[in-house]
This record gives C-alpha cells, sequence and structure tokens, in this order.
C-alpha cells in the first residue's frame, strides 16, 4: 500500500531526484506527526563521516513491498508497539552499515530480497 514518509532528505535530494526512486522502508513503525502530516515508516539511507547520504535501494528485480531479510533472523517482524516499547531501533541501527561494496549489512550480513542483496545507490561504503 501507498505510504507517505517524511525523510529529511531534503537537503540531500531535489524533488525530481525522489520521483520513481525504488528505496527500503522501514514499515513497521508507529505514525508520528512530521512535516503536518502523519509518516507512517522510515527511509533506509546510508551516510558516510564526510556527511554524504545515499538511499539504500532495493535489486531492480525485487518486487514493490517484498520483506527484506538477514539471514541468521528468521520469524515475524516486531509489531509497531513491540519496536516502540522494546526500543528496538536503538538496538539495530548501530549495527547497520554498508560494507565496502556498498551492501547494506546487518552485524555485517546482508540485507536482501528475493533478486539479491540491497545496496547504497553509489555504494558508499560506510562501514
Amino acid at each position: 500500500e501507498p505510504r507517505q514518509i517524511a525523510s529529511g532528505l531534503r537537503a540531500y535530494y531535489k524533488l525530481e531526484d525522489l520521483e520513481q526512486q525504488r528505496v527500503l522502508v522501514l514499515s513497521n513503525l508507529k505514525s508520528r506527526k512530521l512535516m503536518n502530516f502523519p509518516s507512517h515508516g522510515m527511509v533506509l539511507c546510508a551516510s558516510d563521516d564526510d556527511g554524504k547520504v545515499e538511499f539504500v535501494e532495493p535489486p531492480a528485480d525485487a518486487a514493490i513491498g517484498e520483506r527484506v531479510t538477514v539471514e541468521g533472523y528468521d520469524g515475524e517482524p516486531a509489531s509497531e508497539n513491540q519496536v516502540a516499547k522494546k526500543k528496538i531501533l536503538d538496538v539495530v541501527f548501530p549495527e547497520l552499515k554498508t560494507n565496502e561494496d556498498g551492501v547494506a549489512t546487518y552485524k555485517g550480513i546482508p540485507l536482501t530480497t528475493s533478486a539479491g542483496p540491497c545496496i547504497a545507490k553509489e555504494k558508499l561504503p560506510n562501514g
């Protein structure tokens, strides 16, 4: 289902750069009112120490809305309430990085779809 998401990426991208851009979205977050509308998720990006920011993209052949997985972490995703109450993002975010090839990883394990790994747009490493 289509979602409206406030991202804070205006400093890094022009509006025309965002149109039709394939992105990864953390969708099991409670909606929050940001920018005068409810935001229903968070766009996953890579960044480096120089302040460069890039979208993490699913492979071109990945289905829109496909769940991204990490090998060894099976089961159902946490619910919106679990994410908020258990402060899961505080634990997960420090372990999300891109490797030397720009592949998005969690604890060094690639984030993947059925079509392959998810990669920072210009292969930005932040590892």
